[in-house]
This record gives structure tokens, sequence and C-alpha cells, in this order.
């Protein structure tokens, strides 16, 4: 691939978005890029976690590429927003855990591509924002969408109306970012977190997102049904029995088998 650069650190992913010339902006072939690496990464049993950053230090995603919307169509920006769309409920349905490690400026599509993410943490230097009222368009890629489930309404509406960025702290206080580390620190937090969750019973572990995610859409009584028959599926798993058998035995349990 020519614009994400991927690596695999034991059970954990590294995919970072690399457009170093356009502040790793998102046009067309890093969707389509994105895409096929999402696809790959699924299919990859070994793989438990995902972590997403940008290439350097200066953005995480500054945006969509505004040089290859500007000229667009009604049709054609309407099919744009539905491929960068696909794409971003492509990652958010992952079945694995996603972090999203914001190393710098995440506007617009980059702060909507991190809001796919479970897990957002940034670098003391991050930057978000959904500016798009201030060009003439609406968020495309799920940010009216995901930003008010995540903030709020009152507030999701206040950062997109104005189209004004919020730095780190401000991100941190309104619950968009889960913690803020030096620039320096990011990363190596990052993988700590990663490890630390790929070192659980990964079955156990995708059963937690489905019940989370899809539970959010279910009124309360649909969606704890939903997570008794999650829980009740554990107790099918090699992995549950080694767990509560080391538990009671006062050992160390065994590396989980994802069985």
């Amino acid at each position: 691939m020519t614009h994400i650069l991927f690596e695999k650190k034991g059970s954990v992913a590294i995919a970072a978005i690399h457009r170093p010339n356009a502040l790793n902006a998102l046009n067309s072939a890093v969707l389509d890029e994105l895409d096929e690496l999402l696809d790959a990464v699924g299919a990859d049993d070994a793989i438990r976690v995902l972590i997403l950053t940008g290439s350097g230090e200066k953005a995480f995603v500054a945006g969509a590429d505004i040089g290859e919307m500007s000229t667009l169509t009604k049709a054609e920006g309407e099919a744009f927003g539905k491929k960068g769309n696909d794409v971003f409920l492509k990652l958010e349905r992952l079945p694995i855990p996603t972090i999203a490690a914001v190393n710098g400026y995440a506007l617009g599509g980059g702060c909507e591509i991190g809001m796919a993410c479970d897990i957002r943490i940034c670098a003391d230097t991050a930057v978000f924002g959904q500016p798009e009222t201030g060009l003439g368009i609406t968020p495309g890629f799920g940010g009216t969408q995901r930003l008010s489930r995540l903030v709020g309404p009152g507030m999701a509406k206040q950062m997109i109306y104005s189209a004004k960025n919020i730095k780190a702290d401000e991100a941190l206080r309104i619950g968009l970012v889960n913690a803020i580390y030096p620039q320096e620190e990011l990363m190596p937090a990052a993988l700590k977190l990663a490890e630390t969750i790929a070192r659980n019973a990964p079955i156990a572990v995708r059963a937690c997102k489905e019940a989370i995610d899809r539970g959010l859409e279910l009124p309360m009584d649909e969606a704890v049904a939903l997570e008794e028959n999650l829980f009740g599926s554990c107790f099918e798993t090699e992995d549950q029995k080694e767990g509560m058998g080391a538990f009671l035995e006062k050992r160390r349990h065994e590396p989980y088998r994802n069985r």
C-alpha cells in the first residue's frame, strides 16, 4: 500500500495513514487502501487489536482532501460521502477492538475516522474539529451522527455549527478522548493499552464489543437479552474453562487461545 504504513507487533496491528505532503488527508485512494486493510485485518485471526494513527507528528488526519472535493457535483458529493461512510462503518464494525492514537490535527474526516474507533487517546498537541460549515458543506463521513452520540447533541451542535476547533484538554473534558499523553509517550501508551486488551480472552472481548455496540441501538430489555446470549456463548469456549479454572486453582492462566 502507498498511503498506509502497516506493521504487526505480536497480536497488535498498527496502521498509520501516510500522506505526509497533505497532512494525511483522506482522498479516494486512501479510502480504497483503508478498505482493503480492514478486510485483511478482519480475516487475520492472529490480530486481536488494531491501532490507527497518522504518519509523522503534525497530523493524525487533517481532513478529507478539499482539492478532490472542490469540483464535485451533488451526485458525486453524495457518492464520496457514501464511500467514506462505508469504510468508516467497516472500521466501526470490525469485530476486534480499535484504538485511535491521535497524534496531531484530527479535523473533518480525521475527527470522523477517530470517532469510528472504539477508544480514542491523543497527544497533548492534538486538535479536533468539524470545520465543514466554514467550507460550505456538512460533515460527510458520519460526523453529525457519531459526535452527538459521543459528546451529546448540544456540544456536537456547538462544534459543528461554529466550525471551531478544540484542543486536547477540551476534547478530554467533553469525553471525545479517554486520555492525553505527551507526544513521545502516545504510541507506547497505545501499544500498552492494546497489549493489555490482547491478553484477555479474545472471544469474550469481541462479545463485549458486540454487546455494547448493538445494545446501544436496542431498548433495555432487548439489550440485556442480547447480553445474556453472548454471556452464555462464552461458556462454550476453552478460554472460559482455562480462565475460571486458573482463578479457582489460584494460578496464572495460560495464554488465551481464541477458542
